[in-house]
């Protein structure tokens, strides 16, 4: 308020002193206006103009001032307001240079704090240090130590490994011994035989069963979801194990029709089943590309043999011994398993896949059928191929081998089911049906418990049942809805069971 009062002041004393510097410059030249009127009025009229000219641009002259004056009041007002903008400027600065000393105070104390901070990571790098080197000691004398255990475990599993082969070498002979005993009572059993019939007179007739045509469902049961491909009885039993599209294999009780109990832990579908003679264990083959064999007092998975590069679609277990193990897989190949091992003991290709096989009675044989149609036998010892027939014009589907050993039964998808003599490869008999159609390439038939018997199941659901002394169809069994996959007769001569497409199960007496 104080400046702009003496802004003010000046301004005003500016103007006075322009009023009275204009009223001197009039009188100053009051005379000489008067004195130049007397020769202009002489001289005429153009002077007078000349003049009155003259007088206006002196007004112009005492405008333009004026204008000066004004201009010269609002430039010292605007030199004011620089001024005073200057003196805020420099406070300002003044402010800003004691907040840079503070700065420059906490930025040296900051300084100072990074030196101890430096001094003390020092102190800890160099305790680092230290403590990695004694890290590095102890490295060395665990690697020392893990050296030396892994020298003693070494060398406790070659000793283990020793006593192991020694082990499967006294097994091996007790083995062979026992297949030797076998062979020589079977030697014995077949000098007996006439034409692969034992006479009521002779010896060996004791173990023959009487199978009788089944007519009755006994028990219709829903076994699988998604359908069951694979049924078969214990050996001399009436305990019916089937295996399913649900990855399970179940055990039944065919007297109740109740289930006994289920094993689980298939990756897979399970194609078909096998059973060792003494009744327990079970090898399920899955469409996983592997084999589970189940412990089926605990129900547990013994072994899971690996090594198809396909799904497995038939299996089957020696009749001389419960050690090995067959299998058949769509990768073209047939392999010898040895269930003490573990693992495959042998490898047999074949230029077409197999979907059916069977040991011999001898187990040094196996019988394969395959999608080209043809039967072959093969060594299991040596994989080379002993003999090969044509048995089907199209793919074989199912293998059953006698309870004699002497003839074995093949189906095929043009509908025909041949007997076979296994000693010449030649058909003995040929059953069909004018009904009857092979359902898939997995539809299993079977032979009964006597060999009297045959039955396989068709498309339409029907159980066609055959008599070899006849030749023709004794029975017609109609009670499922779907297509019938597999056919089993016991060993005990009856019951007989059958599954379909759907996953039903019925049994028949």
């Amino acid at each position: 308020m104080i400046e702009d009062e003496v802004s003010k002041e000046a301004i005003k004393r500016t103007m006075k002193s322009l009023r009275r510097r204009h009223l001197l410059e009039e009188g100053a030249h009051g005379p000489a206006f008067a004195a130049l009127l007397k020769p202009i009025t002489l001289q005429g009229f153009e002077w007078k103009e000349k003049a009155e000219n003259l007088e206006l641009e002196l007004q112009q002259c005492y405008k333009a001032q004026s204008r000066l004056s004004e201009q010269l009041v609002v430039e010292v007002a605007e030199s004011r307001n620089t001024k005073s903008l200057i003196q805020e400027k420099e406070t300002l600065i003044t402010d800003l240079q004691s907040e840079i000393e503070q700065k420059r105070d906490e930025c040296s104390q900051l300084k100072e704090s990074l030196d101890d901070k430096t001094k003390a990571l020092d102190v800890v790098l160099s305790e680092n240090h230290a403590l990695k080197a004694q890290l590095e000691e102890l490295m060395i004398n665990v690697r020392n130590t893990d050296a030396e255990n892994k020298l003693l475990v070494d060398r406790i599993m070659s000793e283990k490994l020793e006593a192991a082969e020694k082990i499967n070498e006294i097994s091996m002979m007790y083995e062979d011994l026992r297949v030797r005993c076998q062979i020589n009572s079977i030697e014995q059993l077949a000098r007996q035989h006439v034409d692969g019939v034992i006479r009521q007179n002779e010896f060996g007739f004791e173990d023959l069963v009487e199978s009788t045509v089944p007519s009755v469902c006994k028990h219709t049961i829903t076994a699988h979801a998604g359908g069951c491909g694979s049924v078969l009885f214990q050996w001399n039993s009436d305990k019916l194990i089937t295996g399913g599209q649900d990855r399970t294999v179940k055990i039944w009780d065919t007297n109740t029709g109740l289930l006994s109990s289920t094993l689980n832990g298939c990756l897979g579908s399970v194609l078909d089943l096998s059973v060792t003679h003494d009744n327990k264990s079970v090898i399920a083959a899955s469409s996983s590309n592997h084999l589970f064999v189940f412990d089926i007092g605990s129900g547990r998975i013994r072994h899971s043999l690996t090594g198809h590069t396909d799904k497995v679609c038939a299996v089957d277990v020696s009749r001389v011994s419960c050690r090995h193990v067959l299998s058949a897989a769509y990768d073209r190949t047939i392999k010898v398993w040895d269930l003490q091992k573990g693992y495959c003991v042998n490898t047999i290709i074949s230029h077409s896949n197999c979907n059916a096989l069977c040991f011999s009675m001898d187990g040094l044989t196996v019988c394969t059928g395959h999608v080209d149609g043809n039967l072959r036998l093969w060594d299991t010892q040596t994989g080379k191929l002993i003999s090969e027939v044509s048995a089907h014009s199209q793919p074989v589907t199912s293998i059953y081998l006698s309870r004699n050993g002497n003839t074995v039964l093949t189906s095929g998808r043009d509908n025909l089911h041949n007997l076979f003599d296994m000693r010449t490869l030649e058909v003995c008999l040929t059953f069909r049906a004018n009904g009857n159609k092979v359902a898939s390439n997995w539809s299993r038939s079977c032979i009964s418990a006597d060999d009297n018997y045959v039955a396989a199941g068709s498309m339409d659901g029907s159980i066609y049942v055959w008599s070899r002394s006849k030749a023709d169809i004794v029975s017609t069994l109609k009670g499922h809805t779907a297509p019938v996959l597999s056919c089993a007769w016991s060993g005990l001569g009856k019951p007989m069971a059958s599954a379909d497409r759907s996953g039903t199960v019925c049994i028949w007496t």
